[in-house]
């Protein structure tokens, strides 16, 4: 009996102390502070910062080269001018550590054309590379023709449609047209269909080609550049027109030619003067809004134009 009291009190003092939700409780804690401390002790869980770092900087290494990869692959297929041009100046990158820099006169001797300026050119050269110039823009030529050619039933005036079928004609086969088979089309070059604002996203190009500029932006920055240029050379053909050809070296008319869309540089200088009061006439008589016009003369005044035909 005395026995049955004692267990019975014992177990009564341990159950008010310890009840086993209590028990359970402080069980759980205990393993939690236990994972808790023994966390930073266990290498296998986790990586040193130093190791992070290092996985970090590989992983952006891996994605920017092949981010550059495809980059390069996308000029080179969709640019190829510009990526040559881009390919060289990466070149002239390396000539920023010590000692390289004489890499780019390395450079400048094997790629003259891209990275000299025409002052530097040797006679040889300059007329070389006027002619490559000249070429580009003259596979421009027979495509703004055609264009031309397309246009030609959204004119609504039955006189100008045949003016401008003749002189397309002309052009064709070889004839250089007259200063008033040209100044006949003025009308249809200030508005729909030949204005600038109006022309199609590839006649745009075609006339950015034909002026030395670049065709790979969107037409209208491409609208926006030509009648920049073509403003510009009205302004200086007013003031040329004031000063007088006879007031210009040889090498400033041929110069004043070839930016006008002749390539001068097989033509003697008496014909060169023909030819620019031929232009300055035909620029002198345009108001601004028949610019459009002075846009398709570089074609249309230098396409059959004798000594052109190289």
């Amino acid at each position: 009996m005395a026995l049955s009291r004692v267990c019975w009190a014992r177990s009564a003092v341990w159950g008010s102390v310890v009840t086993p939700g209590h028990f359970f409780t402080r069980r759980l804690q205990l393993g939690r502070s236990g994972l808790a401390w023994g966390a930073p002790r266990s290498s296998k869980l986790h990586l040193s910062p130093k190791a992070d770092v290092k996985n970090l900087m590989s992983y952006v290494v891996t994605k920017t080269k092949a981010i550059n990869g495809k980059y390069h692959r996308f000029l080179g297929r969709h640019f190829p001018r510009f990526y040559v041009l881009y390919t060289i100046f990466m070149k002239g990158i390396i000539s920023i550590p010590p000692f390289a820099n004489y890499l780019v006169f390395l450079l400048m001797y094997l790629f003259p054309r891209q990275l000299l300026i025409r002052h530097f050119w040797t006679p040889k050269q300059q007329t070389d590379f006027l002619d490559i110039y000249h070429a580009f823009r003259k596979q421009s030529h027979p495509e703004i023709i055609s264009y031309l050619e397309k246009v030609i039933p959204l004119i609504s005036d039955a006189g100008l449609q045949w003016h401008l079928t003749d002189l397309c004609t002309k052009i064709q086969r070889g004839t250089h047209p007259a200063i008033h088979d040209i100044l006949a089309l003025r009308e249809c070059f200030s508005n729909h269909p030949l204005g600038v604002n109006q022309l199609q996203a590839l006649h745009v190009k075609a006339l950015s080609r034909a002026m030395l500029l670049t065709s790979y932006l969107p037409p209208p920055l491409l609208r926006h550049r030509l009648k920049t240029r073509t403003t510009v050379i009205h302004q200086l053909d007013k003031a040329l027109a004031k000063l007088g050809i006879g007031q210009l070296t040889a090498q400033e008319v041929k110069s004043a030619c070839y930016l006008r869309g002749l390539n001068s540089t097989h033509i003697g200088e008496d014909r060169c003067r023909t030819w620019l009061g031929e232009w300055l006439q035909i620029s002198c008589s345009l108001k601004e809004t028949e610019l459009s016009l002075l846009l398709h003369n570089v074609v249309l005044l230098s396409t059959n134009y004798l000594g052109t035909r190289r």
